[in-house]
C-alpha cells in the first residue's frame, strides 16, 4: 500500500516511509527539546563511549610514551595472568561475598521500609520518618567511615563500651577480617536504604486508591491490603530495579571499602575496585588494572543479560 493511498484512508504513514525532510521538519519544530537533551547527549558521549577507545591497553603491554597504537598488542595475556594470580580466588571471593550479602541483606530493606511508611497515617510523622530514614545518603562515605572508626574503635568505641558493660570483650572490628563484610553491609544499610526507598514510596503513591477502599469495605486488614494491593502494584518496580542491581553486582562500592581497608583486614577487604586501584595506579600496571576491570564488567553485563532474559520469559517486567 503506497503512502498517498494511506494518507486517503486516514492512516498514519509508517515510521520508515516518513522522508529524511519531514522528519528534518519535526525536529525543528521541536528544537527546545533537542537542546535541552544536548547536555545528557553531550555527557554521555564524552564520559561513557568515548572511553571506550582506551578498553584496547587491556589487550595490549600499554606504555605511555608510545600510546594505544603503538604500545604491542599481547592479546589475552592479561586476562590469563590475572586468572592465573594467586589473588584471583580471593579477589573474586570478597567480591561475591560483599555483593551477594548485600543484594541478600540491602536489597529488601527499602521496600519493607515503603511498605511500613506507607502504612502511617499521620501525614506530618509520614513525613518526618521519611526525612531520618534518607538523610543518612547525604553524608559523605568518608564521614561516615570516619564515624564507624569512632564507634567500633576497641578502647573508646560505643559498641565495645556496651560490650564490656554486659561483660563481654572488646572487639576490633575494623582490624578482623571476619567482621569487615558484616560491617561493611549494615552500614550500607543504613546509609543507603532510606534513599532508596523513594522510589518505592513513588510506586505505592501510583496505586488506585479505591482499591484499598474496595477492601477495607470487604473486611481486609493492614496486613491483608499490604499482601494482595500493595506489593502486587510495585512487583514491576521490584523486578526492574533488581535486574539493574545484579547488572551491577560486582561493582561494590570503592571509595568505603578503600577506606574502611587495614593491613589487619586486607584478607577480606581487597575486593576487584581495589585491587584494581592497586595494581593499575599504585603500581602502573595499566593494561593488567584494565583487563581486570574488564572482566568484571563483562562478567556484569552477562549477569544483566542473563537475569533480564529470565524476567522476560517468567512474563515479569524487563529492561528490554
Amino acid at each position: 500500500m503506497s503512502q498517498t493511498l494511506k494518507k486517503r484512508r486516514g492512516e498514519q504513514p509508517t515510521q520508515r516511509h516518513i522522508p529524511l525532510s519531514m522528519r528534518f521538519k519535526r525536529v525543528l519544530r521541536a528544537w527546545q527539546l533537542y537542546v535541552l537533551l544536548a547536555p545528557a547527549l553531550v555527557y554521555v558521549a564524552l564520559f561513557k563511549y568515548w572511553p571506550m577507545y582506551g578498553v584496547q591497553i587491556a589487550f595490549r603491554n600499554y606504555n605511555p610514551i608510545d600510546g594505544f597504537s603503538g604500545s604491542p598488542w599481547v592479546g589475552l595475556d592479561n586476562f590469563v595472568r590475572f586468572i592465573n594470580s594467586y589473588q584471583f580466588g580471593q579477589v573474586i571471593g570478597n567480591t561475591l561475598w560483599i555483593a551477594v550479602l548485600g543484594l541478600v541483606i540491602a536489597f529488601p530493606v527499602p521496600i519493607i521500609l515503603a511498605l511500613v511508611v506507607n502504612q502511617l497515617q499521620s501525614e506530618r510523622f509520614k513525613k518526618f520518618t521519611q526525612t531520618v530514614l534518607y538523610s543518612p545518603a547525604f553524608i559523605s562515605t568518608v564521614v561516615v567511615v570516619g564515624i564507624m572508626f569512632v564507634l567500633l574503635s576497641p578502647r573508646s568505641g560505643m559498641v565495645n563500651n556496651i560490650i564490656k558493660l554486659t561483660g563481654g570483650e572488646p572487639i576490633f572490628f575494623m582490624g578482623t577480617p571476619e567482621w569487615f563484610r558484616p560491617v561493611y553491609v549494615i552500614s550500607d544499610v543504613w546509609q543507603n536504604a532510606g534513599f532508596s526507598m523513594i522510589v518505592y514510596l513513588a510506586a505505592l503513591a501510583s496505586i488506585d486508591p479505591s482499591l484499598h477502599e474496595a477492601a477495607k469495605v470487604d473486611g481486609a486488614s493492614k496486613f491483608q491490603r499490604v499482601r494482595h494491593i500493595d506489593l502486587p502494584g510495585i512487583t514491576p518496580v521490584i523486578t526492574i530495579l533488581f535486574i539493574l542491581a545484579i547488572g551491577s553486582l560486582l561493582n561494590v562500592g570503592f571509595e568505603k571499602a578503600l577506606l574502611m581497608q587495614t593491613d589487619l583486614n586486607l584478607s577480606a577487604s581487597e575486593i576487584i575496585q581495589t585491587y584494581v586501584y592497586h595494581a593499575g595506579l599504585q603500581q602502573a600496571q595499566f593494561s593488567y588494572s584494565a583487563a581486570i576491570g574488564l572482566f568484571n564488567s563483562i562478567l556484569n553485563l552477562a549477569l544483566l543479560v542473563t537475569f533480564n532474559w529470565i524476567a522476560r520469559r517468567t512474563q515479569q517486567a524487563s529492561l528490554w
